[in-house]
């Protein structure tokens, strides 16, 4: 319980940190203006939605190894986390294009492959809730979280692959010229250290709920 009070205390300050620094610190960019401030928390979201579901992932294999419940509760609580954040990163997509592309949204490779992505986790929800028995709901979801991250690499090197509007990747695998400004770059590092604490907050309150979830409902099988 005082880890878990720490780690709240934490994201908190570093979610406020982020904040200050994006408007006050950081610098702002000389092409885009004041819009290119949406790119701190785009980019954080998009991470996050990744790592979510690379949780998905590897928990969904350990449970299909494993046959160890615990191991799905990590991946559904995950697989809602990485839906939300996408989702975050869906709508605020089109708010930093509209001033620079001059429209809301484009089928370009990366958001379209980024919305392949949210619509394959959405089934990923929707098909758990469909199934009645719990562990087949499990073992199949498992399987469907394994399959459907083949598409996070996809819509990670969309923008290498096929020619796109999107801009191109500022630090892994980015290429000559797209480097940051260290200003810009700090209040980066500070966006994803805040978004991640959030997320591992986040997926421990869920997973939490999860384990009491299955516990009434065992309580009601008994009755």
């Amino acid at each position: 319980m005082k880890l878990k009070l720490i780690l709240f205390i934490s994201t908190v300050v570093l979610i406020l940190l982020s904040i200050f620094a994006v408007f006050f610190y950081a610098p702002i960019e000389a092409t885009m203006g004041i819009v290119q401030k949406i790119f701190y928390f785009h980019v954080a979201s998009a991470y996050i939605g990744f790592l979510a579901f690379g949780v998905v992932f590897v928990m969904s294999i350990l449970f299909l190894w494993k046959k160890n419940i615990t191991f799905d509760n990590w991946a559904c609580s995950s697989a809602e986390i990485g839906v939300l954040f996408t989702t975050l990163v869906l709508l605020t997509g089109p708010f930093w294009a509209k001033p620079i592309w001059n429209t809301w949204w484009t089928w370009d490779p990366r958001l379209t492959t980024t919305l392949i992505l949210w619509l394959i986790y959405i089934g990923y929800l929707l098909l758990r809730n469909m199934i009645d028995s719990p562990e087949k709901a499990a073992r199949i979801s498992a399987v469907y979280g394994i399959i459907g991250f083949v598409d996070v690499p996809i819509v990670y090197m969309s923008i290498r692959w096929w020619r796109s509007m999107h801009p191109a990747h500022v630090m892994i695998m980015g290429g000559k010229d797209s480097g940051l400004d260290p200003r810009i770059f700090q209040v980066l590092m500070l966006s994803l250290a805040a978004f991640t604490f959030l997320f591992i907050t986040l997926l421990l309150m869920r997973v939490q709920i999860e384990k009491m979830k299955q516990e009434v409902d065992s309580l009601k099988r008994e009755v």
